[in-house]
């Protein structure tokens, strides 16, 4: 592992009519569990279904129906707290969050306000090489998602499905440690990787299975030190909380329009009431939604209907055993191994699929140059492509390596490769056939190279004359003599019999 420093990011300052102020912003991020079925009852989780086709008694809320806890769900919650460096707890236990709305046919959430199934852990958030902070994760909790009320399918009528009912959420709960909007979606950017690494969420903002409630407050510069020596909210301003929010562009806007908000409030001698709000995006405003609930508003109580949860040390550990290596270490050791960048190293270990095709490509080669065409050809080309992911790339690890082979044994030049990689990606087909096929490999015989390079010098006498009083200009010769052969010539040789025939 490499031992890197980091730097903290410095907080952003908003500048206010009357003073700089500073943000403090915690997330509350709601993260549907990777399983096949339910927190509480075998019906599935498949997206995308029937409108109320995956509903079990359990989730309807039909009388007499009791939850059985799926297994699986508490073992990956255990995989992310493990994953966040968290404490796990082996004794946790459910509460019932009462509540009405149509959505939610029991009257009441299944949550964990109390005995959460993961304690304190923290995440490391990158802002760019060498600038990081630390995120403190308060807690991580097992809960039951809610239905869909559908309000835009009749004039008159709403419409409820009820498959999302029931569907197991994580909600990972941060400290107010984020001090910028970027930072902000950095955090749930970093949260979603180490998920998809674990396997314990898919990560999919768009189909609403990972939602961020976003904490915004404002203080003076100085207030947040205050806070971190004594854990005393008083210096920090009344925090709003924006609601459901599963862009990572609205969150940062969000933040930025509600911290100007509630400046305007302050400075012109009013108060923050703490409350939800919700973010719209078309006006560019936050609107209150209610006003914030305590705990004792959702008469809390321990759920009769489940057990407190006990789990053994040793399935905890097993479930240790069994973890993949994470987007950290998995970037420090790309570095150590094959001499990356940092910044290389993050692109390439920002999806687990992008490491695994780059490790295949790298393997037995020069890393260096494995991570230069995959980041700045291939994916580069995908991007030009419809933006295509790495999974619809048309070029295989072992097409691409062998590209790479090419080039190393000096079969084709770089210019050569690029053309070769354009067929390859748009026709298909072993690179080393293709090049045998169609004539690409590079003049490597210096007698054919020195007698095009002298042809040109005796084609133009004026042209060597002004590259001897300047010596940059023999590069206009390279050009020529690559010109005369198609491309085909070895650059270094070219260059080195250039400079030898210009100066004789």
């Amino acid at each position: 592992m490499l031992d890197l420093t980091y730097e903290t990011p410095k907080p952003k300052v908003i500048a206010g009519a009357k003073h700089d102020w500073e943000l403090v912003i915690g997330l509350e991020v709601h993260a549907q569990v990777a399983t096949n079925a339910k927190l509480f009852s075998g019906a599935s989780t498949q997206f995308g279904a029937e409108p109320n086709s995956n509903v079990a008694f359990v989730d309807a809320g039909m009388p007499g129906m009791l939850p059985v806890i799926n297994e699986e769900c508490v073992a990956q919650a255990v995989r992310t707290g493990l994953g966040l460096k968290a404490d796990i707890n082996l004794y946790s236990a459910f509460d019932r969050k009462n509540y009405f709305y149509p959505d939610l046919p029991q009257g009441y959430q299944i949550s964990q306000l109390y005995h959460p199934i993961v304690g304190e852990g923290e995440v490391h958030v990158d802002m760019e090489p060498g600038v990081a902070r630390t995120v403190r994760i308060e807690r991580i909790h097992l809960e039951q998602d809610a239905g869909k009320s559908i309000h835009d399918m009749d004039p008159t009528m709403s419409f409820v499905d009820l498959n999302r009912t029931g569907v197991a959420l994580m909600e990972i709960v941060s400290r107010p440690d984020i001090r910028g909007p970027e930072e902000a979606a950095a955090y749930v950017s970093k949260l979603r990787q180490i998920m998809r690494y674990l396997g314990t969420c898919d990560g999919n903002m768009q189909n609403g299975n990972l939602r961020a409630d976003v904490n915004v407050s404002i203080c003076l510069p100085g207030a947040y030190e205050k806070y971190q020596e004594t854990q005393d909210f008083s210096h920090l301003g009344t925090r709003c909380e924006i609601k459901n929010m599963n862009s990572l562009r609205f969150i940062q806007q969000a933040i930025e329009v509600e911290a100007k908000r509630q400046i305007a409030i302050v400075e012109a001698g009013g108060t923050v009431d703490q409350e939800t709000r919700l973010y719209d995006p078309d006006k560019g405003e936050t609107r209150s939604m209610r006003s914030k609930e305590e705990a004792h508003d959702y008469r809390y109580f321990p759920c009769p209907d489940l057990l407190p949860l006990e789990i053994e040390q040793d399935w905890v550990d097993d479930i240790a055993k069994g973890l993949p290596e994470l987007p950290d270490e998995k970037r420090a050791r790309f570095m150590a191994d094959f001499g990356l960048s940092e910044y290389d190293a993050s692109v390439l270990t920002a999806d687990t699929t992008n490491a695994a095709y780059f490790e295949q490509v790298a393997d037995g080669r020069d890393g260096k140059l494995a991570a230069n065409w995959v980041i700045n050809e291939l994916f580069g080309r995908l991007k030009k492509d419809d933006d295509k992911s790495i999974t619809d790339s048309p070029v295989m690890p072992a097409q691409l390596g062998g590209i790479i082979d090419l080039i190393t044994s000096d079969a084709i030049s770089g210019k050569i490769a690029k053309d070769l990689f354009e067929i390859v990606y748009t026709e298909g087909g072993d690179p080393a056939e293709i090049v045998e096929a169609r004539g690409m490999k590079q003049v490597t015989d210096t007698g054919a190279i020195e007698a095009a390079v002298d042809q040109i010098i005796a084609d133009n006498p004026d042209q060597v004359a002004k590259a001897k009083e300047n010596p940059k200009l023999a590069g206009w010769f390279v050009g020529q003599v690559m010109k005369a052969t198609g491309g085909k010539a070895n650059p270094k040789a070219v260059n080195e019999l250039v400079s030898k025939k210009l100066n004789s």
